[in-house]
């Protein structure tokens, strides 16, 4: 055995985090900050949501309450699709760390301006601007983690940087919690939800000193690398772009290579089904979760938040291992347990009718999967299926063109609630929607063990 064979077998032995400098850890905990606000934010807007309605909407818009919250949910993930893909391009061009610094502030203050909001028209505008800031935080520090990381640790790093956005959920459910049961303001206190979701502007101040731009991009840039792929030849359009001194969009490259075409189709298919199963029915479950408490003769204000505490513990769960578990099984078996779990955990939520410990229970395995894993497999695996010229863009053009479609499904979901007369059975309804999930894994690229793609 030669000393290159001794050295391959010791680098395989050696743990994951071996390798991993302060540099990496401040670079993920730098993103973290940003999507943990994130997370906050997009919850906060759930539970808010009702109460915030209930002072704010005329006599006339009051008779349909279902159907304001779900466009108010649609307006804030249309604009959550546009700022997300425009934010993606935006940091092939820039950068990553510029791009989320602008993205943090931007959706600071628009998230704290929210708690001034005195007619559904405010209140929709306001969430429209911060969903085109909060669109654009996600694949930005999802690339950058992933550009900085070593590769065996990075799988596992873009779980912990998932899981931000479990950890801000989990933060605005406490603080809601809190609210609920001491009313500080009220029927007025959701507004203390919003003015909260302003600190993230202080986030920033730590990000310019603490965070670096990504090399793996910049030589990317400086090589005028453009090809969206390892397996499509981009040489001939690249040479060309060089000749003429421009540089290919990166939204019409990721669709000009038919490989990378594919791959972003085959993709956002997958994230459809993550966004609508989302939105559409796990959004629903406070609610849900009210009407058992109410049923039971219990509190449902306070049963509300306790749910949503243990969801998000479960999701929480979920990204802290997904990494593992990716790098365990592989991708596409990983995709497929997710969505099977996300189908079972869905129908059992949906169809009970005991009582509310244990349902505490099914809320801990449903956010374990249709928030977890379901969100988990795009911060692991998008990174590895493209290069880093279009890397935020083509993350982008998944993550968020999914919500170009998907935001309408929220405010079908509010009329479907009023047609069929119940949550459950709008929920249960849209939640075939996972089925998606079951399909599209076996046409996907296998990437586990691969080196990112340069």
């Amino acid at each position: 055995m030669d000393a290159g064979d001794v050295g391959l077998r010791e680098a395989a032995s050696a743990p994951w985090y071996a390798g991993l400098t302060r540099r990496h850890w401040r670079i993920l905990w730098g993103s973290y900050l940003g999507w943990i606000f994130d997370g906050y934010e997009a919850v906060a807007l759930v539970y808010a949501l009702r109460p915030a309605l209930a002072s704010i909407l005329t006599p006339e818009q009051a008779q349909a309450p279902a159907f304001y919250v779900g466009l108010a949910i649609g307006i804030t993930l249309l604009g959550w699709g546009i700022g997300g893909l425009m934010g993606g391009i935006a940091a092939d061009y820039i950068g990553r760390k510029r791009m989320m610094m602008v993205s943090i502030l931007g959706y600071a203050v628009f998230t704290g301006l929210t708690a001034f909001a005195e007619s559904f028209t405010q209140l929709a505008l306001l969430r429209f601007i911060t969903g085109l800031a909060i669109g654009s935080e996600w694949s930005t520090g999802i690339a950058l983690v992933a550009e900085t990381w070593p590769n065996r640790a990075r799988p596992k790093g873009c779980g912990f940087l998932q899981s931000g956005f479990g950890g801000g959920a989990v933060l605005a459910a406490i603080v809601w919690a809190v609210l609920a049961a001491t009313e500080p303001l009220g029927a007025e206190s959701w507004r203390i939800l919003f003015a909260l979701g302003a600190l993230p502007a202080f986030v920033c101040l730590y990000l310019r000193r603490a965070l670096e731009e990504s090399e793996q991009w910049m030589q990317a840039v400086k090589a005028q690398r453009w090809a969206a792929t390892t397996e499509d030849d981009g040489a001939e359009h690249a040479g060309a772009a060089r000749k003429n001194g421009a540089r290919p969009f990166s939204l019409t490259e990721i669709f000009r290579e038919p490989e990378s075409r594919r791959r972003v189709l085959l993709a956002t298919a997958l994230s459809f089904a993550t966004t609508v199963g989302w939105w559409a029915v796990s959004s629903w479950l406070p609610a849900y979760t009210e009407g058992l408490a109410k049923a039971a003769g219990e509190p449902a204000n306070l049963w509300g938040p306790r749910m949503g505490i243990i969801y998000n513990i479960g999701a929480i769960t979920a990204y802290v291992i997904s990494g593992f578990v990716a790098d365990a099984i592989g991708r596409r078996a990983f995709l497929l347990v997710t969505y099977v779990g996300c189908i079972a955990t869905s129908l059992a939520c949906y169809l009970w009718t005991g009582g509310l410990v244990p349902f505490m229970g099914l809320a801990f395995l449903n956010g374990f999967f249709t928030l977890g894993f379901a969100f988990s497999w795009m911060a692991i695996y998008l990174a590895e299926l493209f290069t880093p010229s279009v890397r935020a863009t083509a993350a982008s053009a998944v993550f968020n063109g999914a919500r170009l479609i998907a935001w309408i499904f929220p405010i079908l979901a509010g009329q479907i609630v009023t047609a069929f007369g119940g949550v459950a059975a709008a929920a249960l309804t849209l939640s075939s929607v996972y089925v998606i999930g079951l399909v599209v894994p076996w046409f996907m690229p296998e990437t586990r063990g691969r080196p990112l793609p340069t």
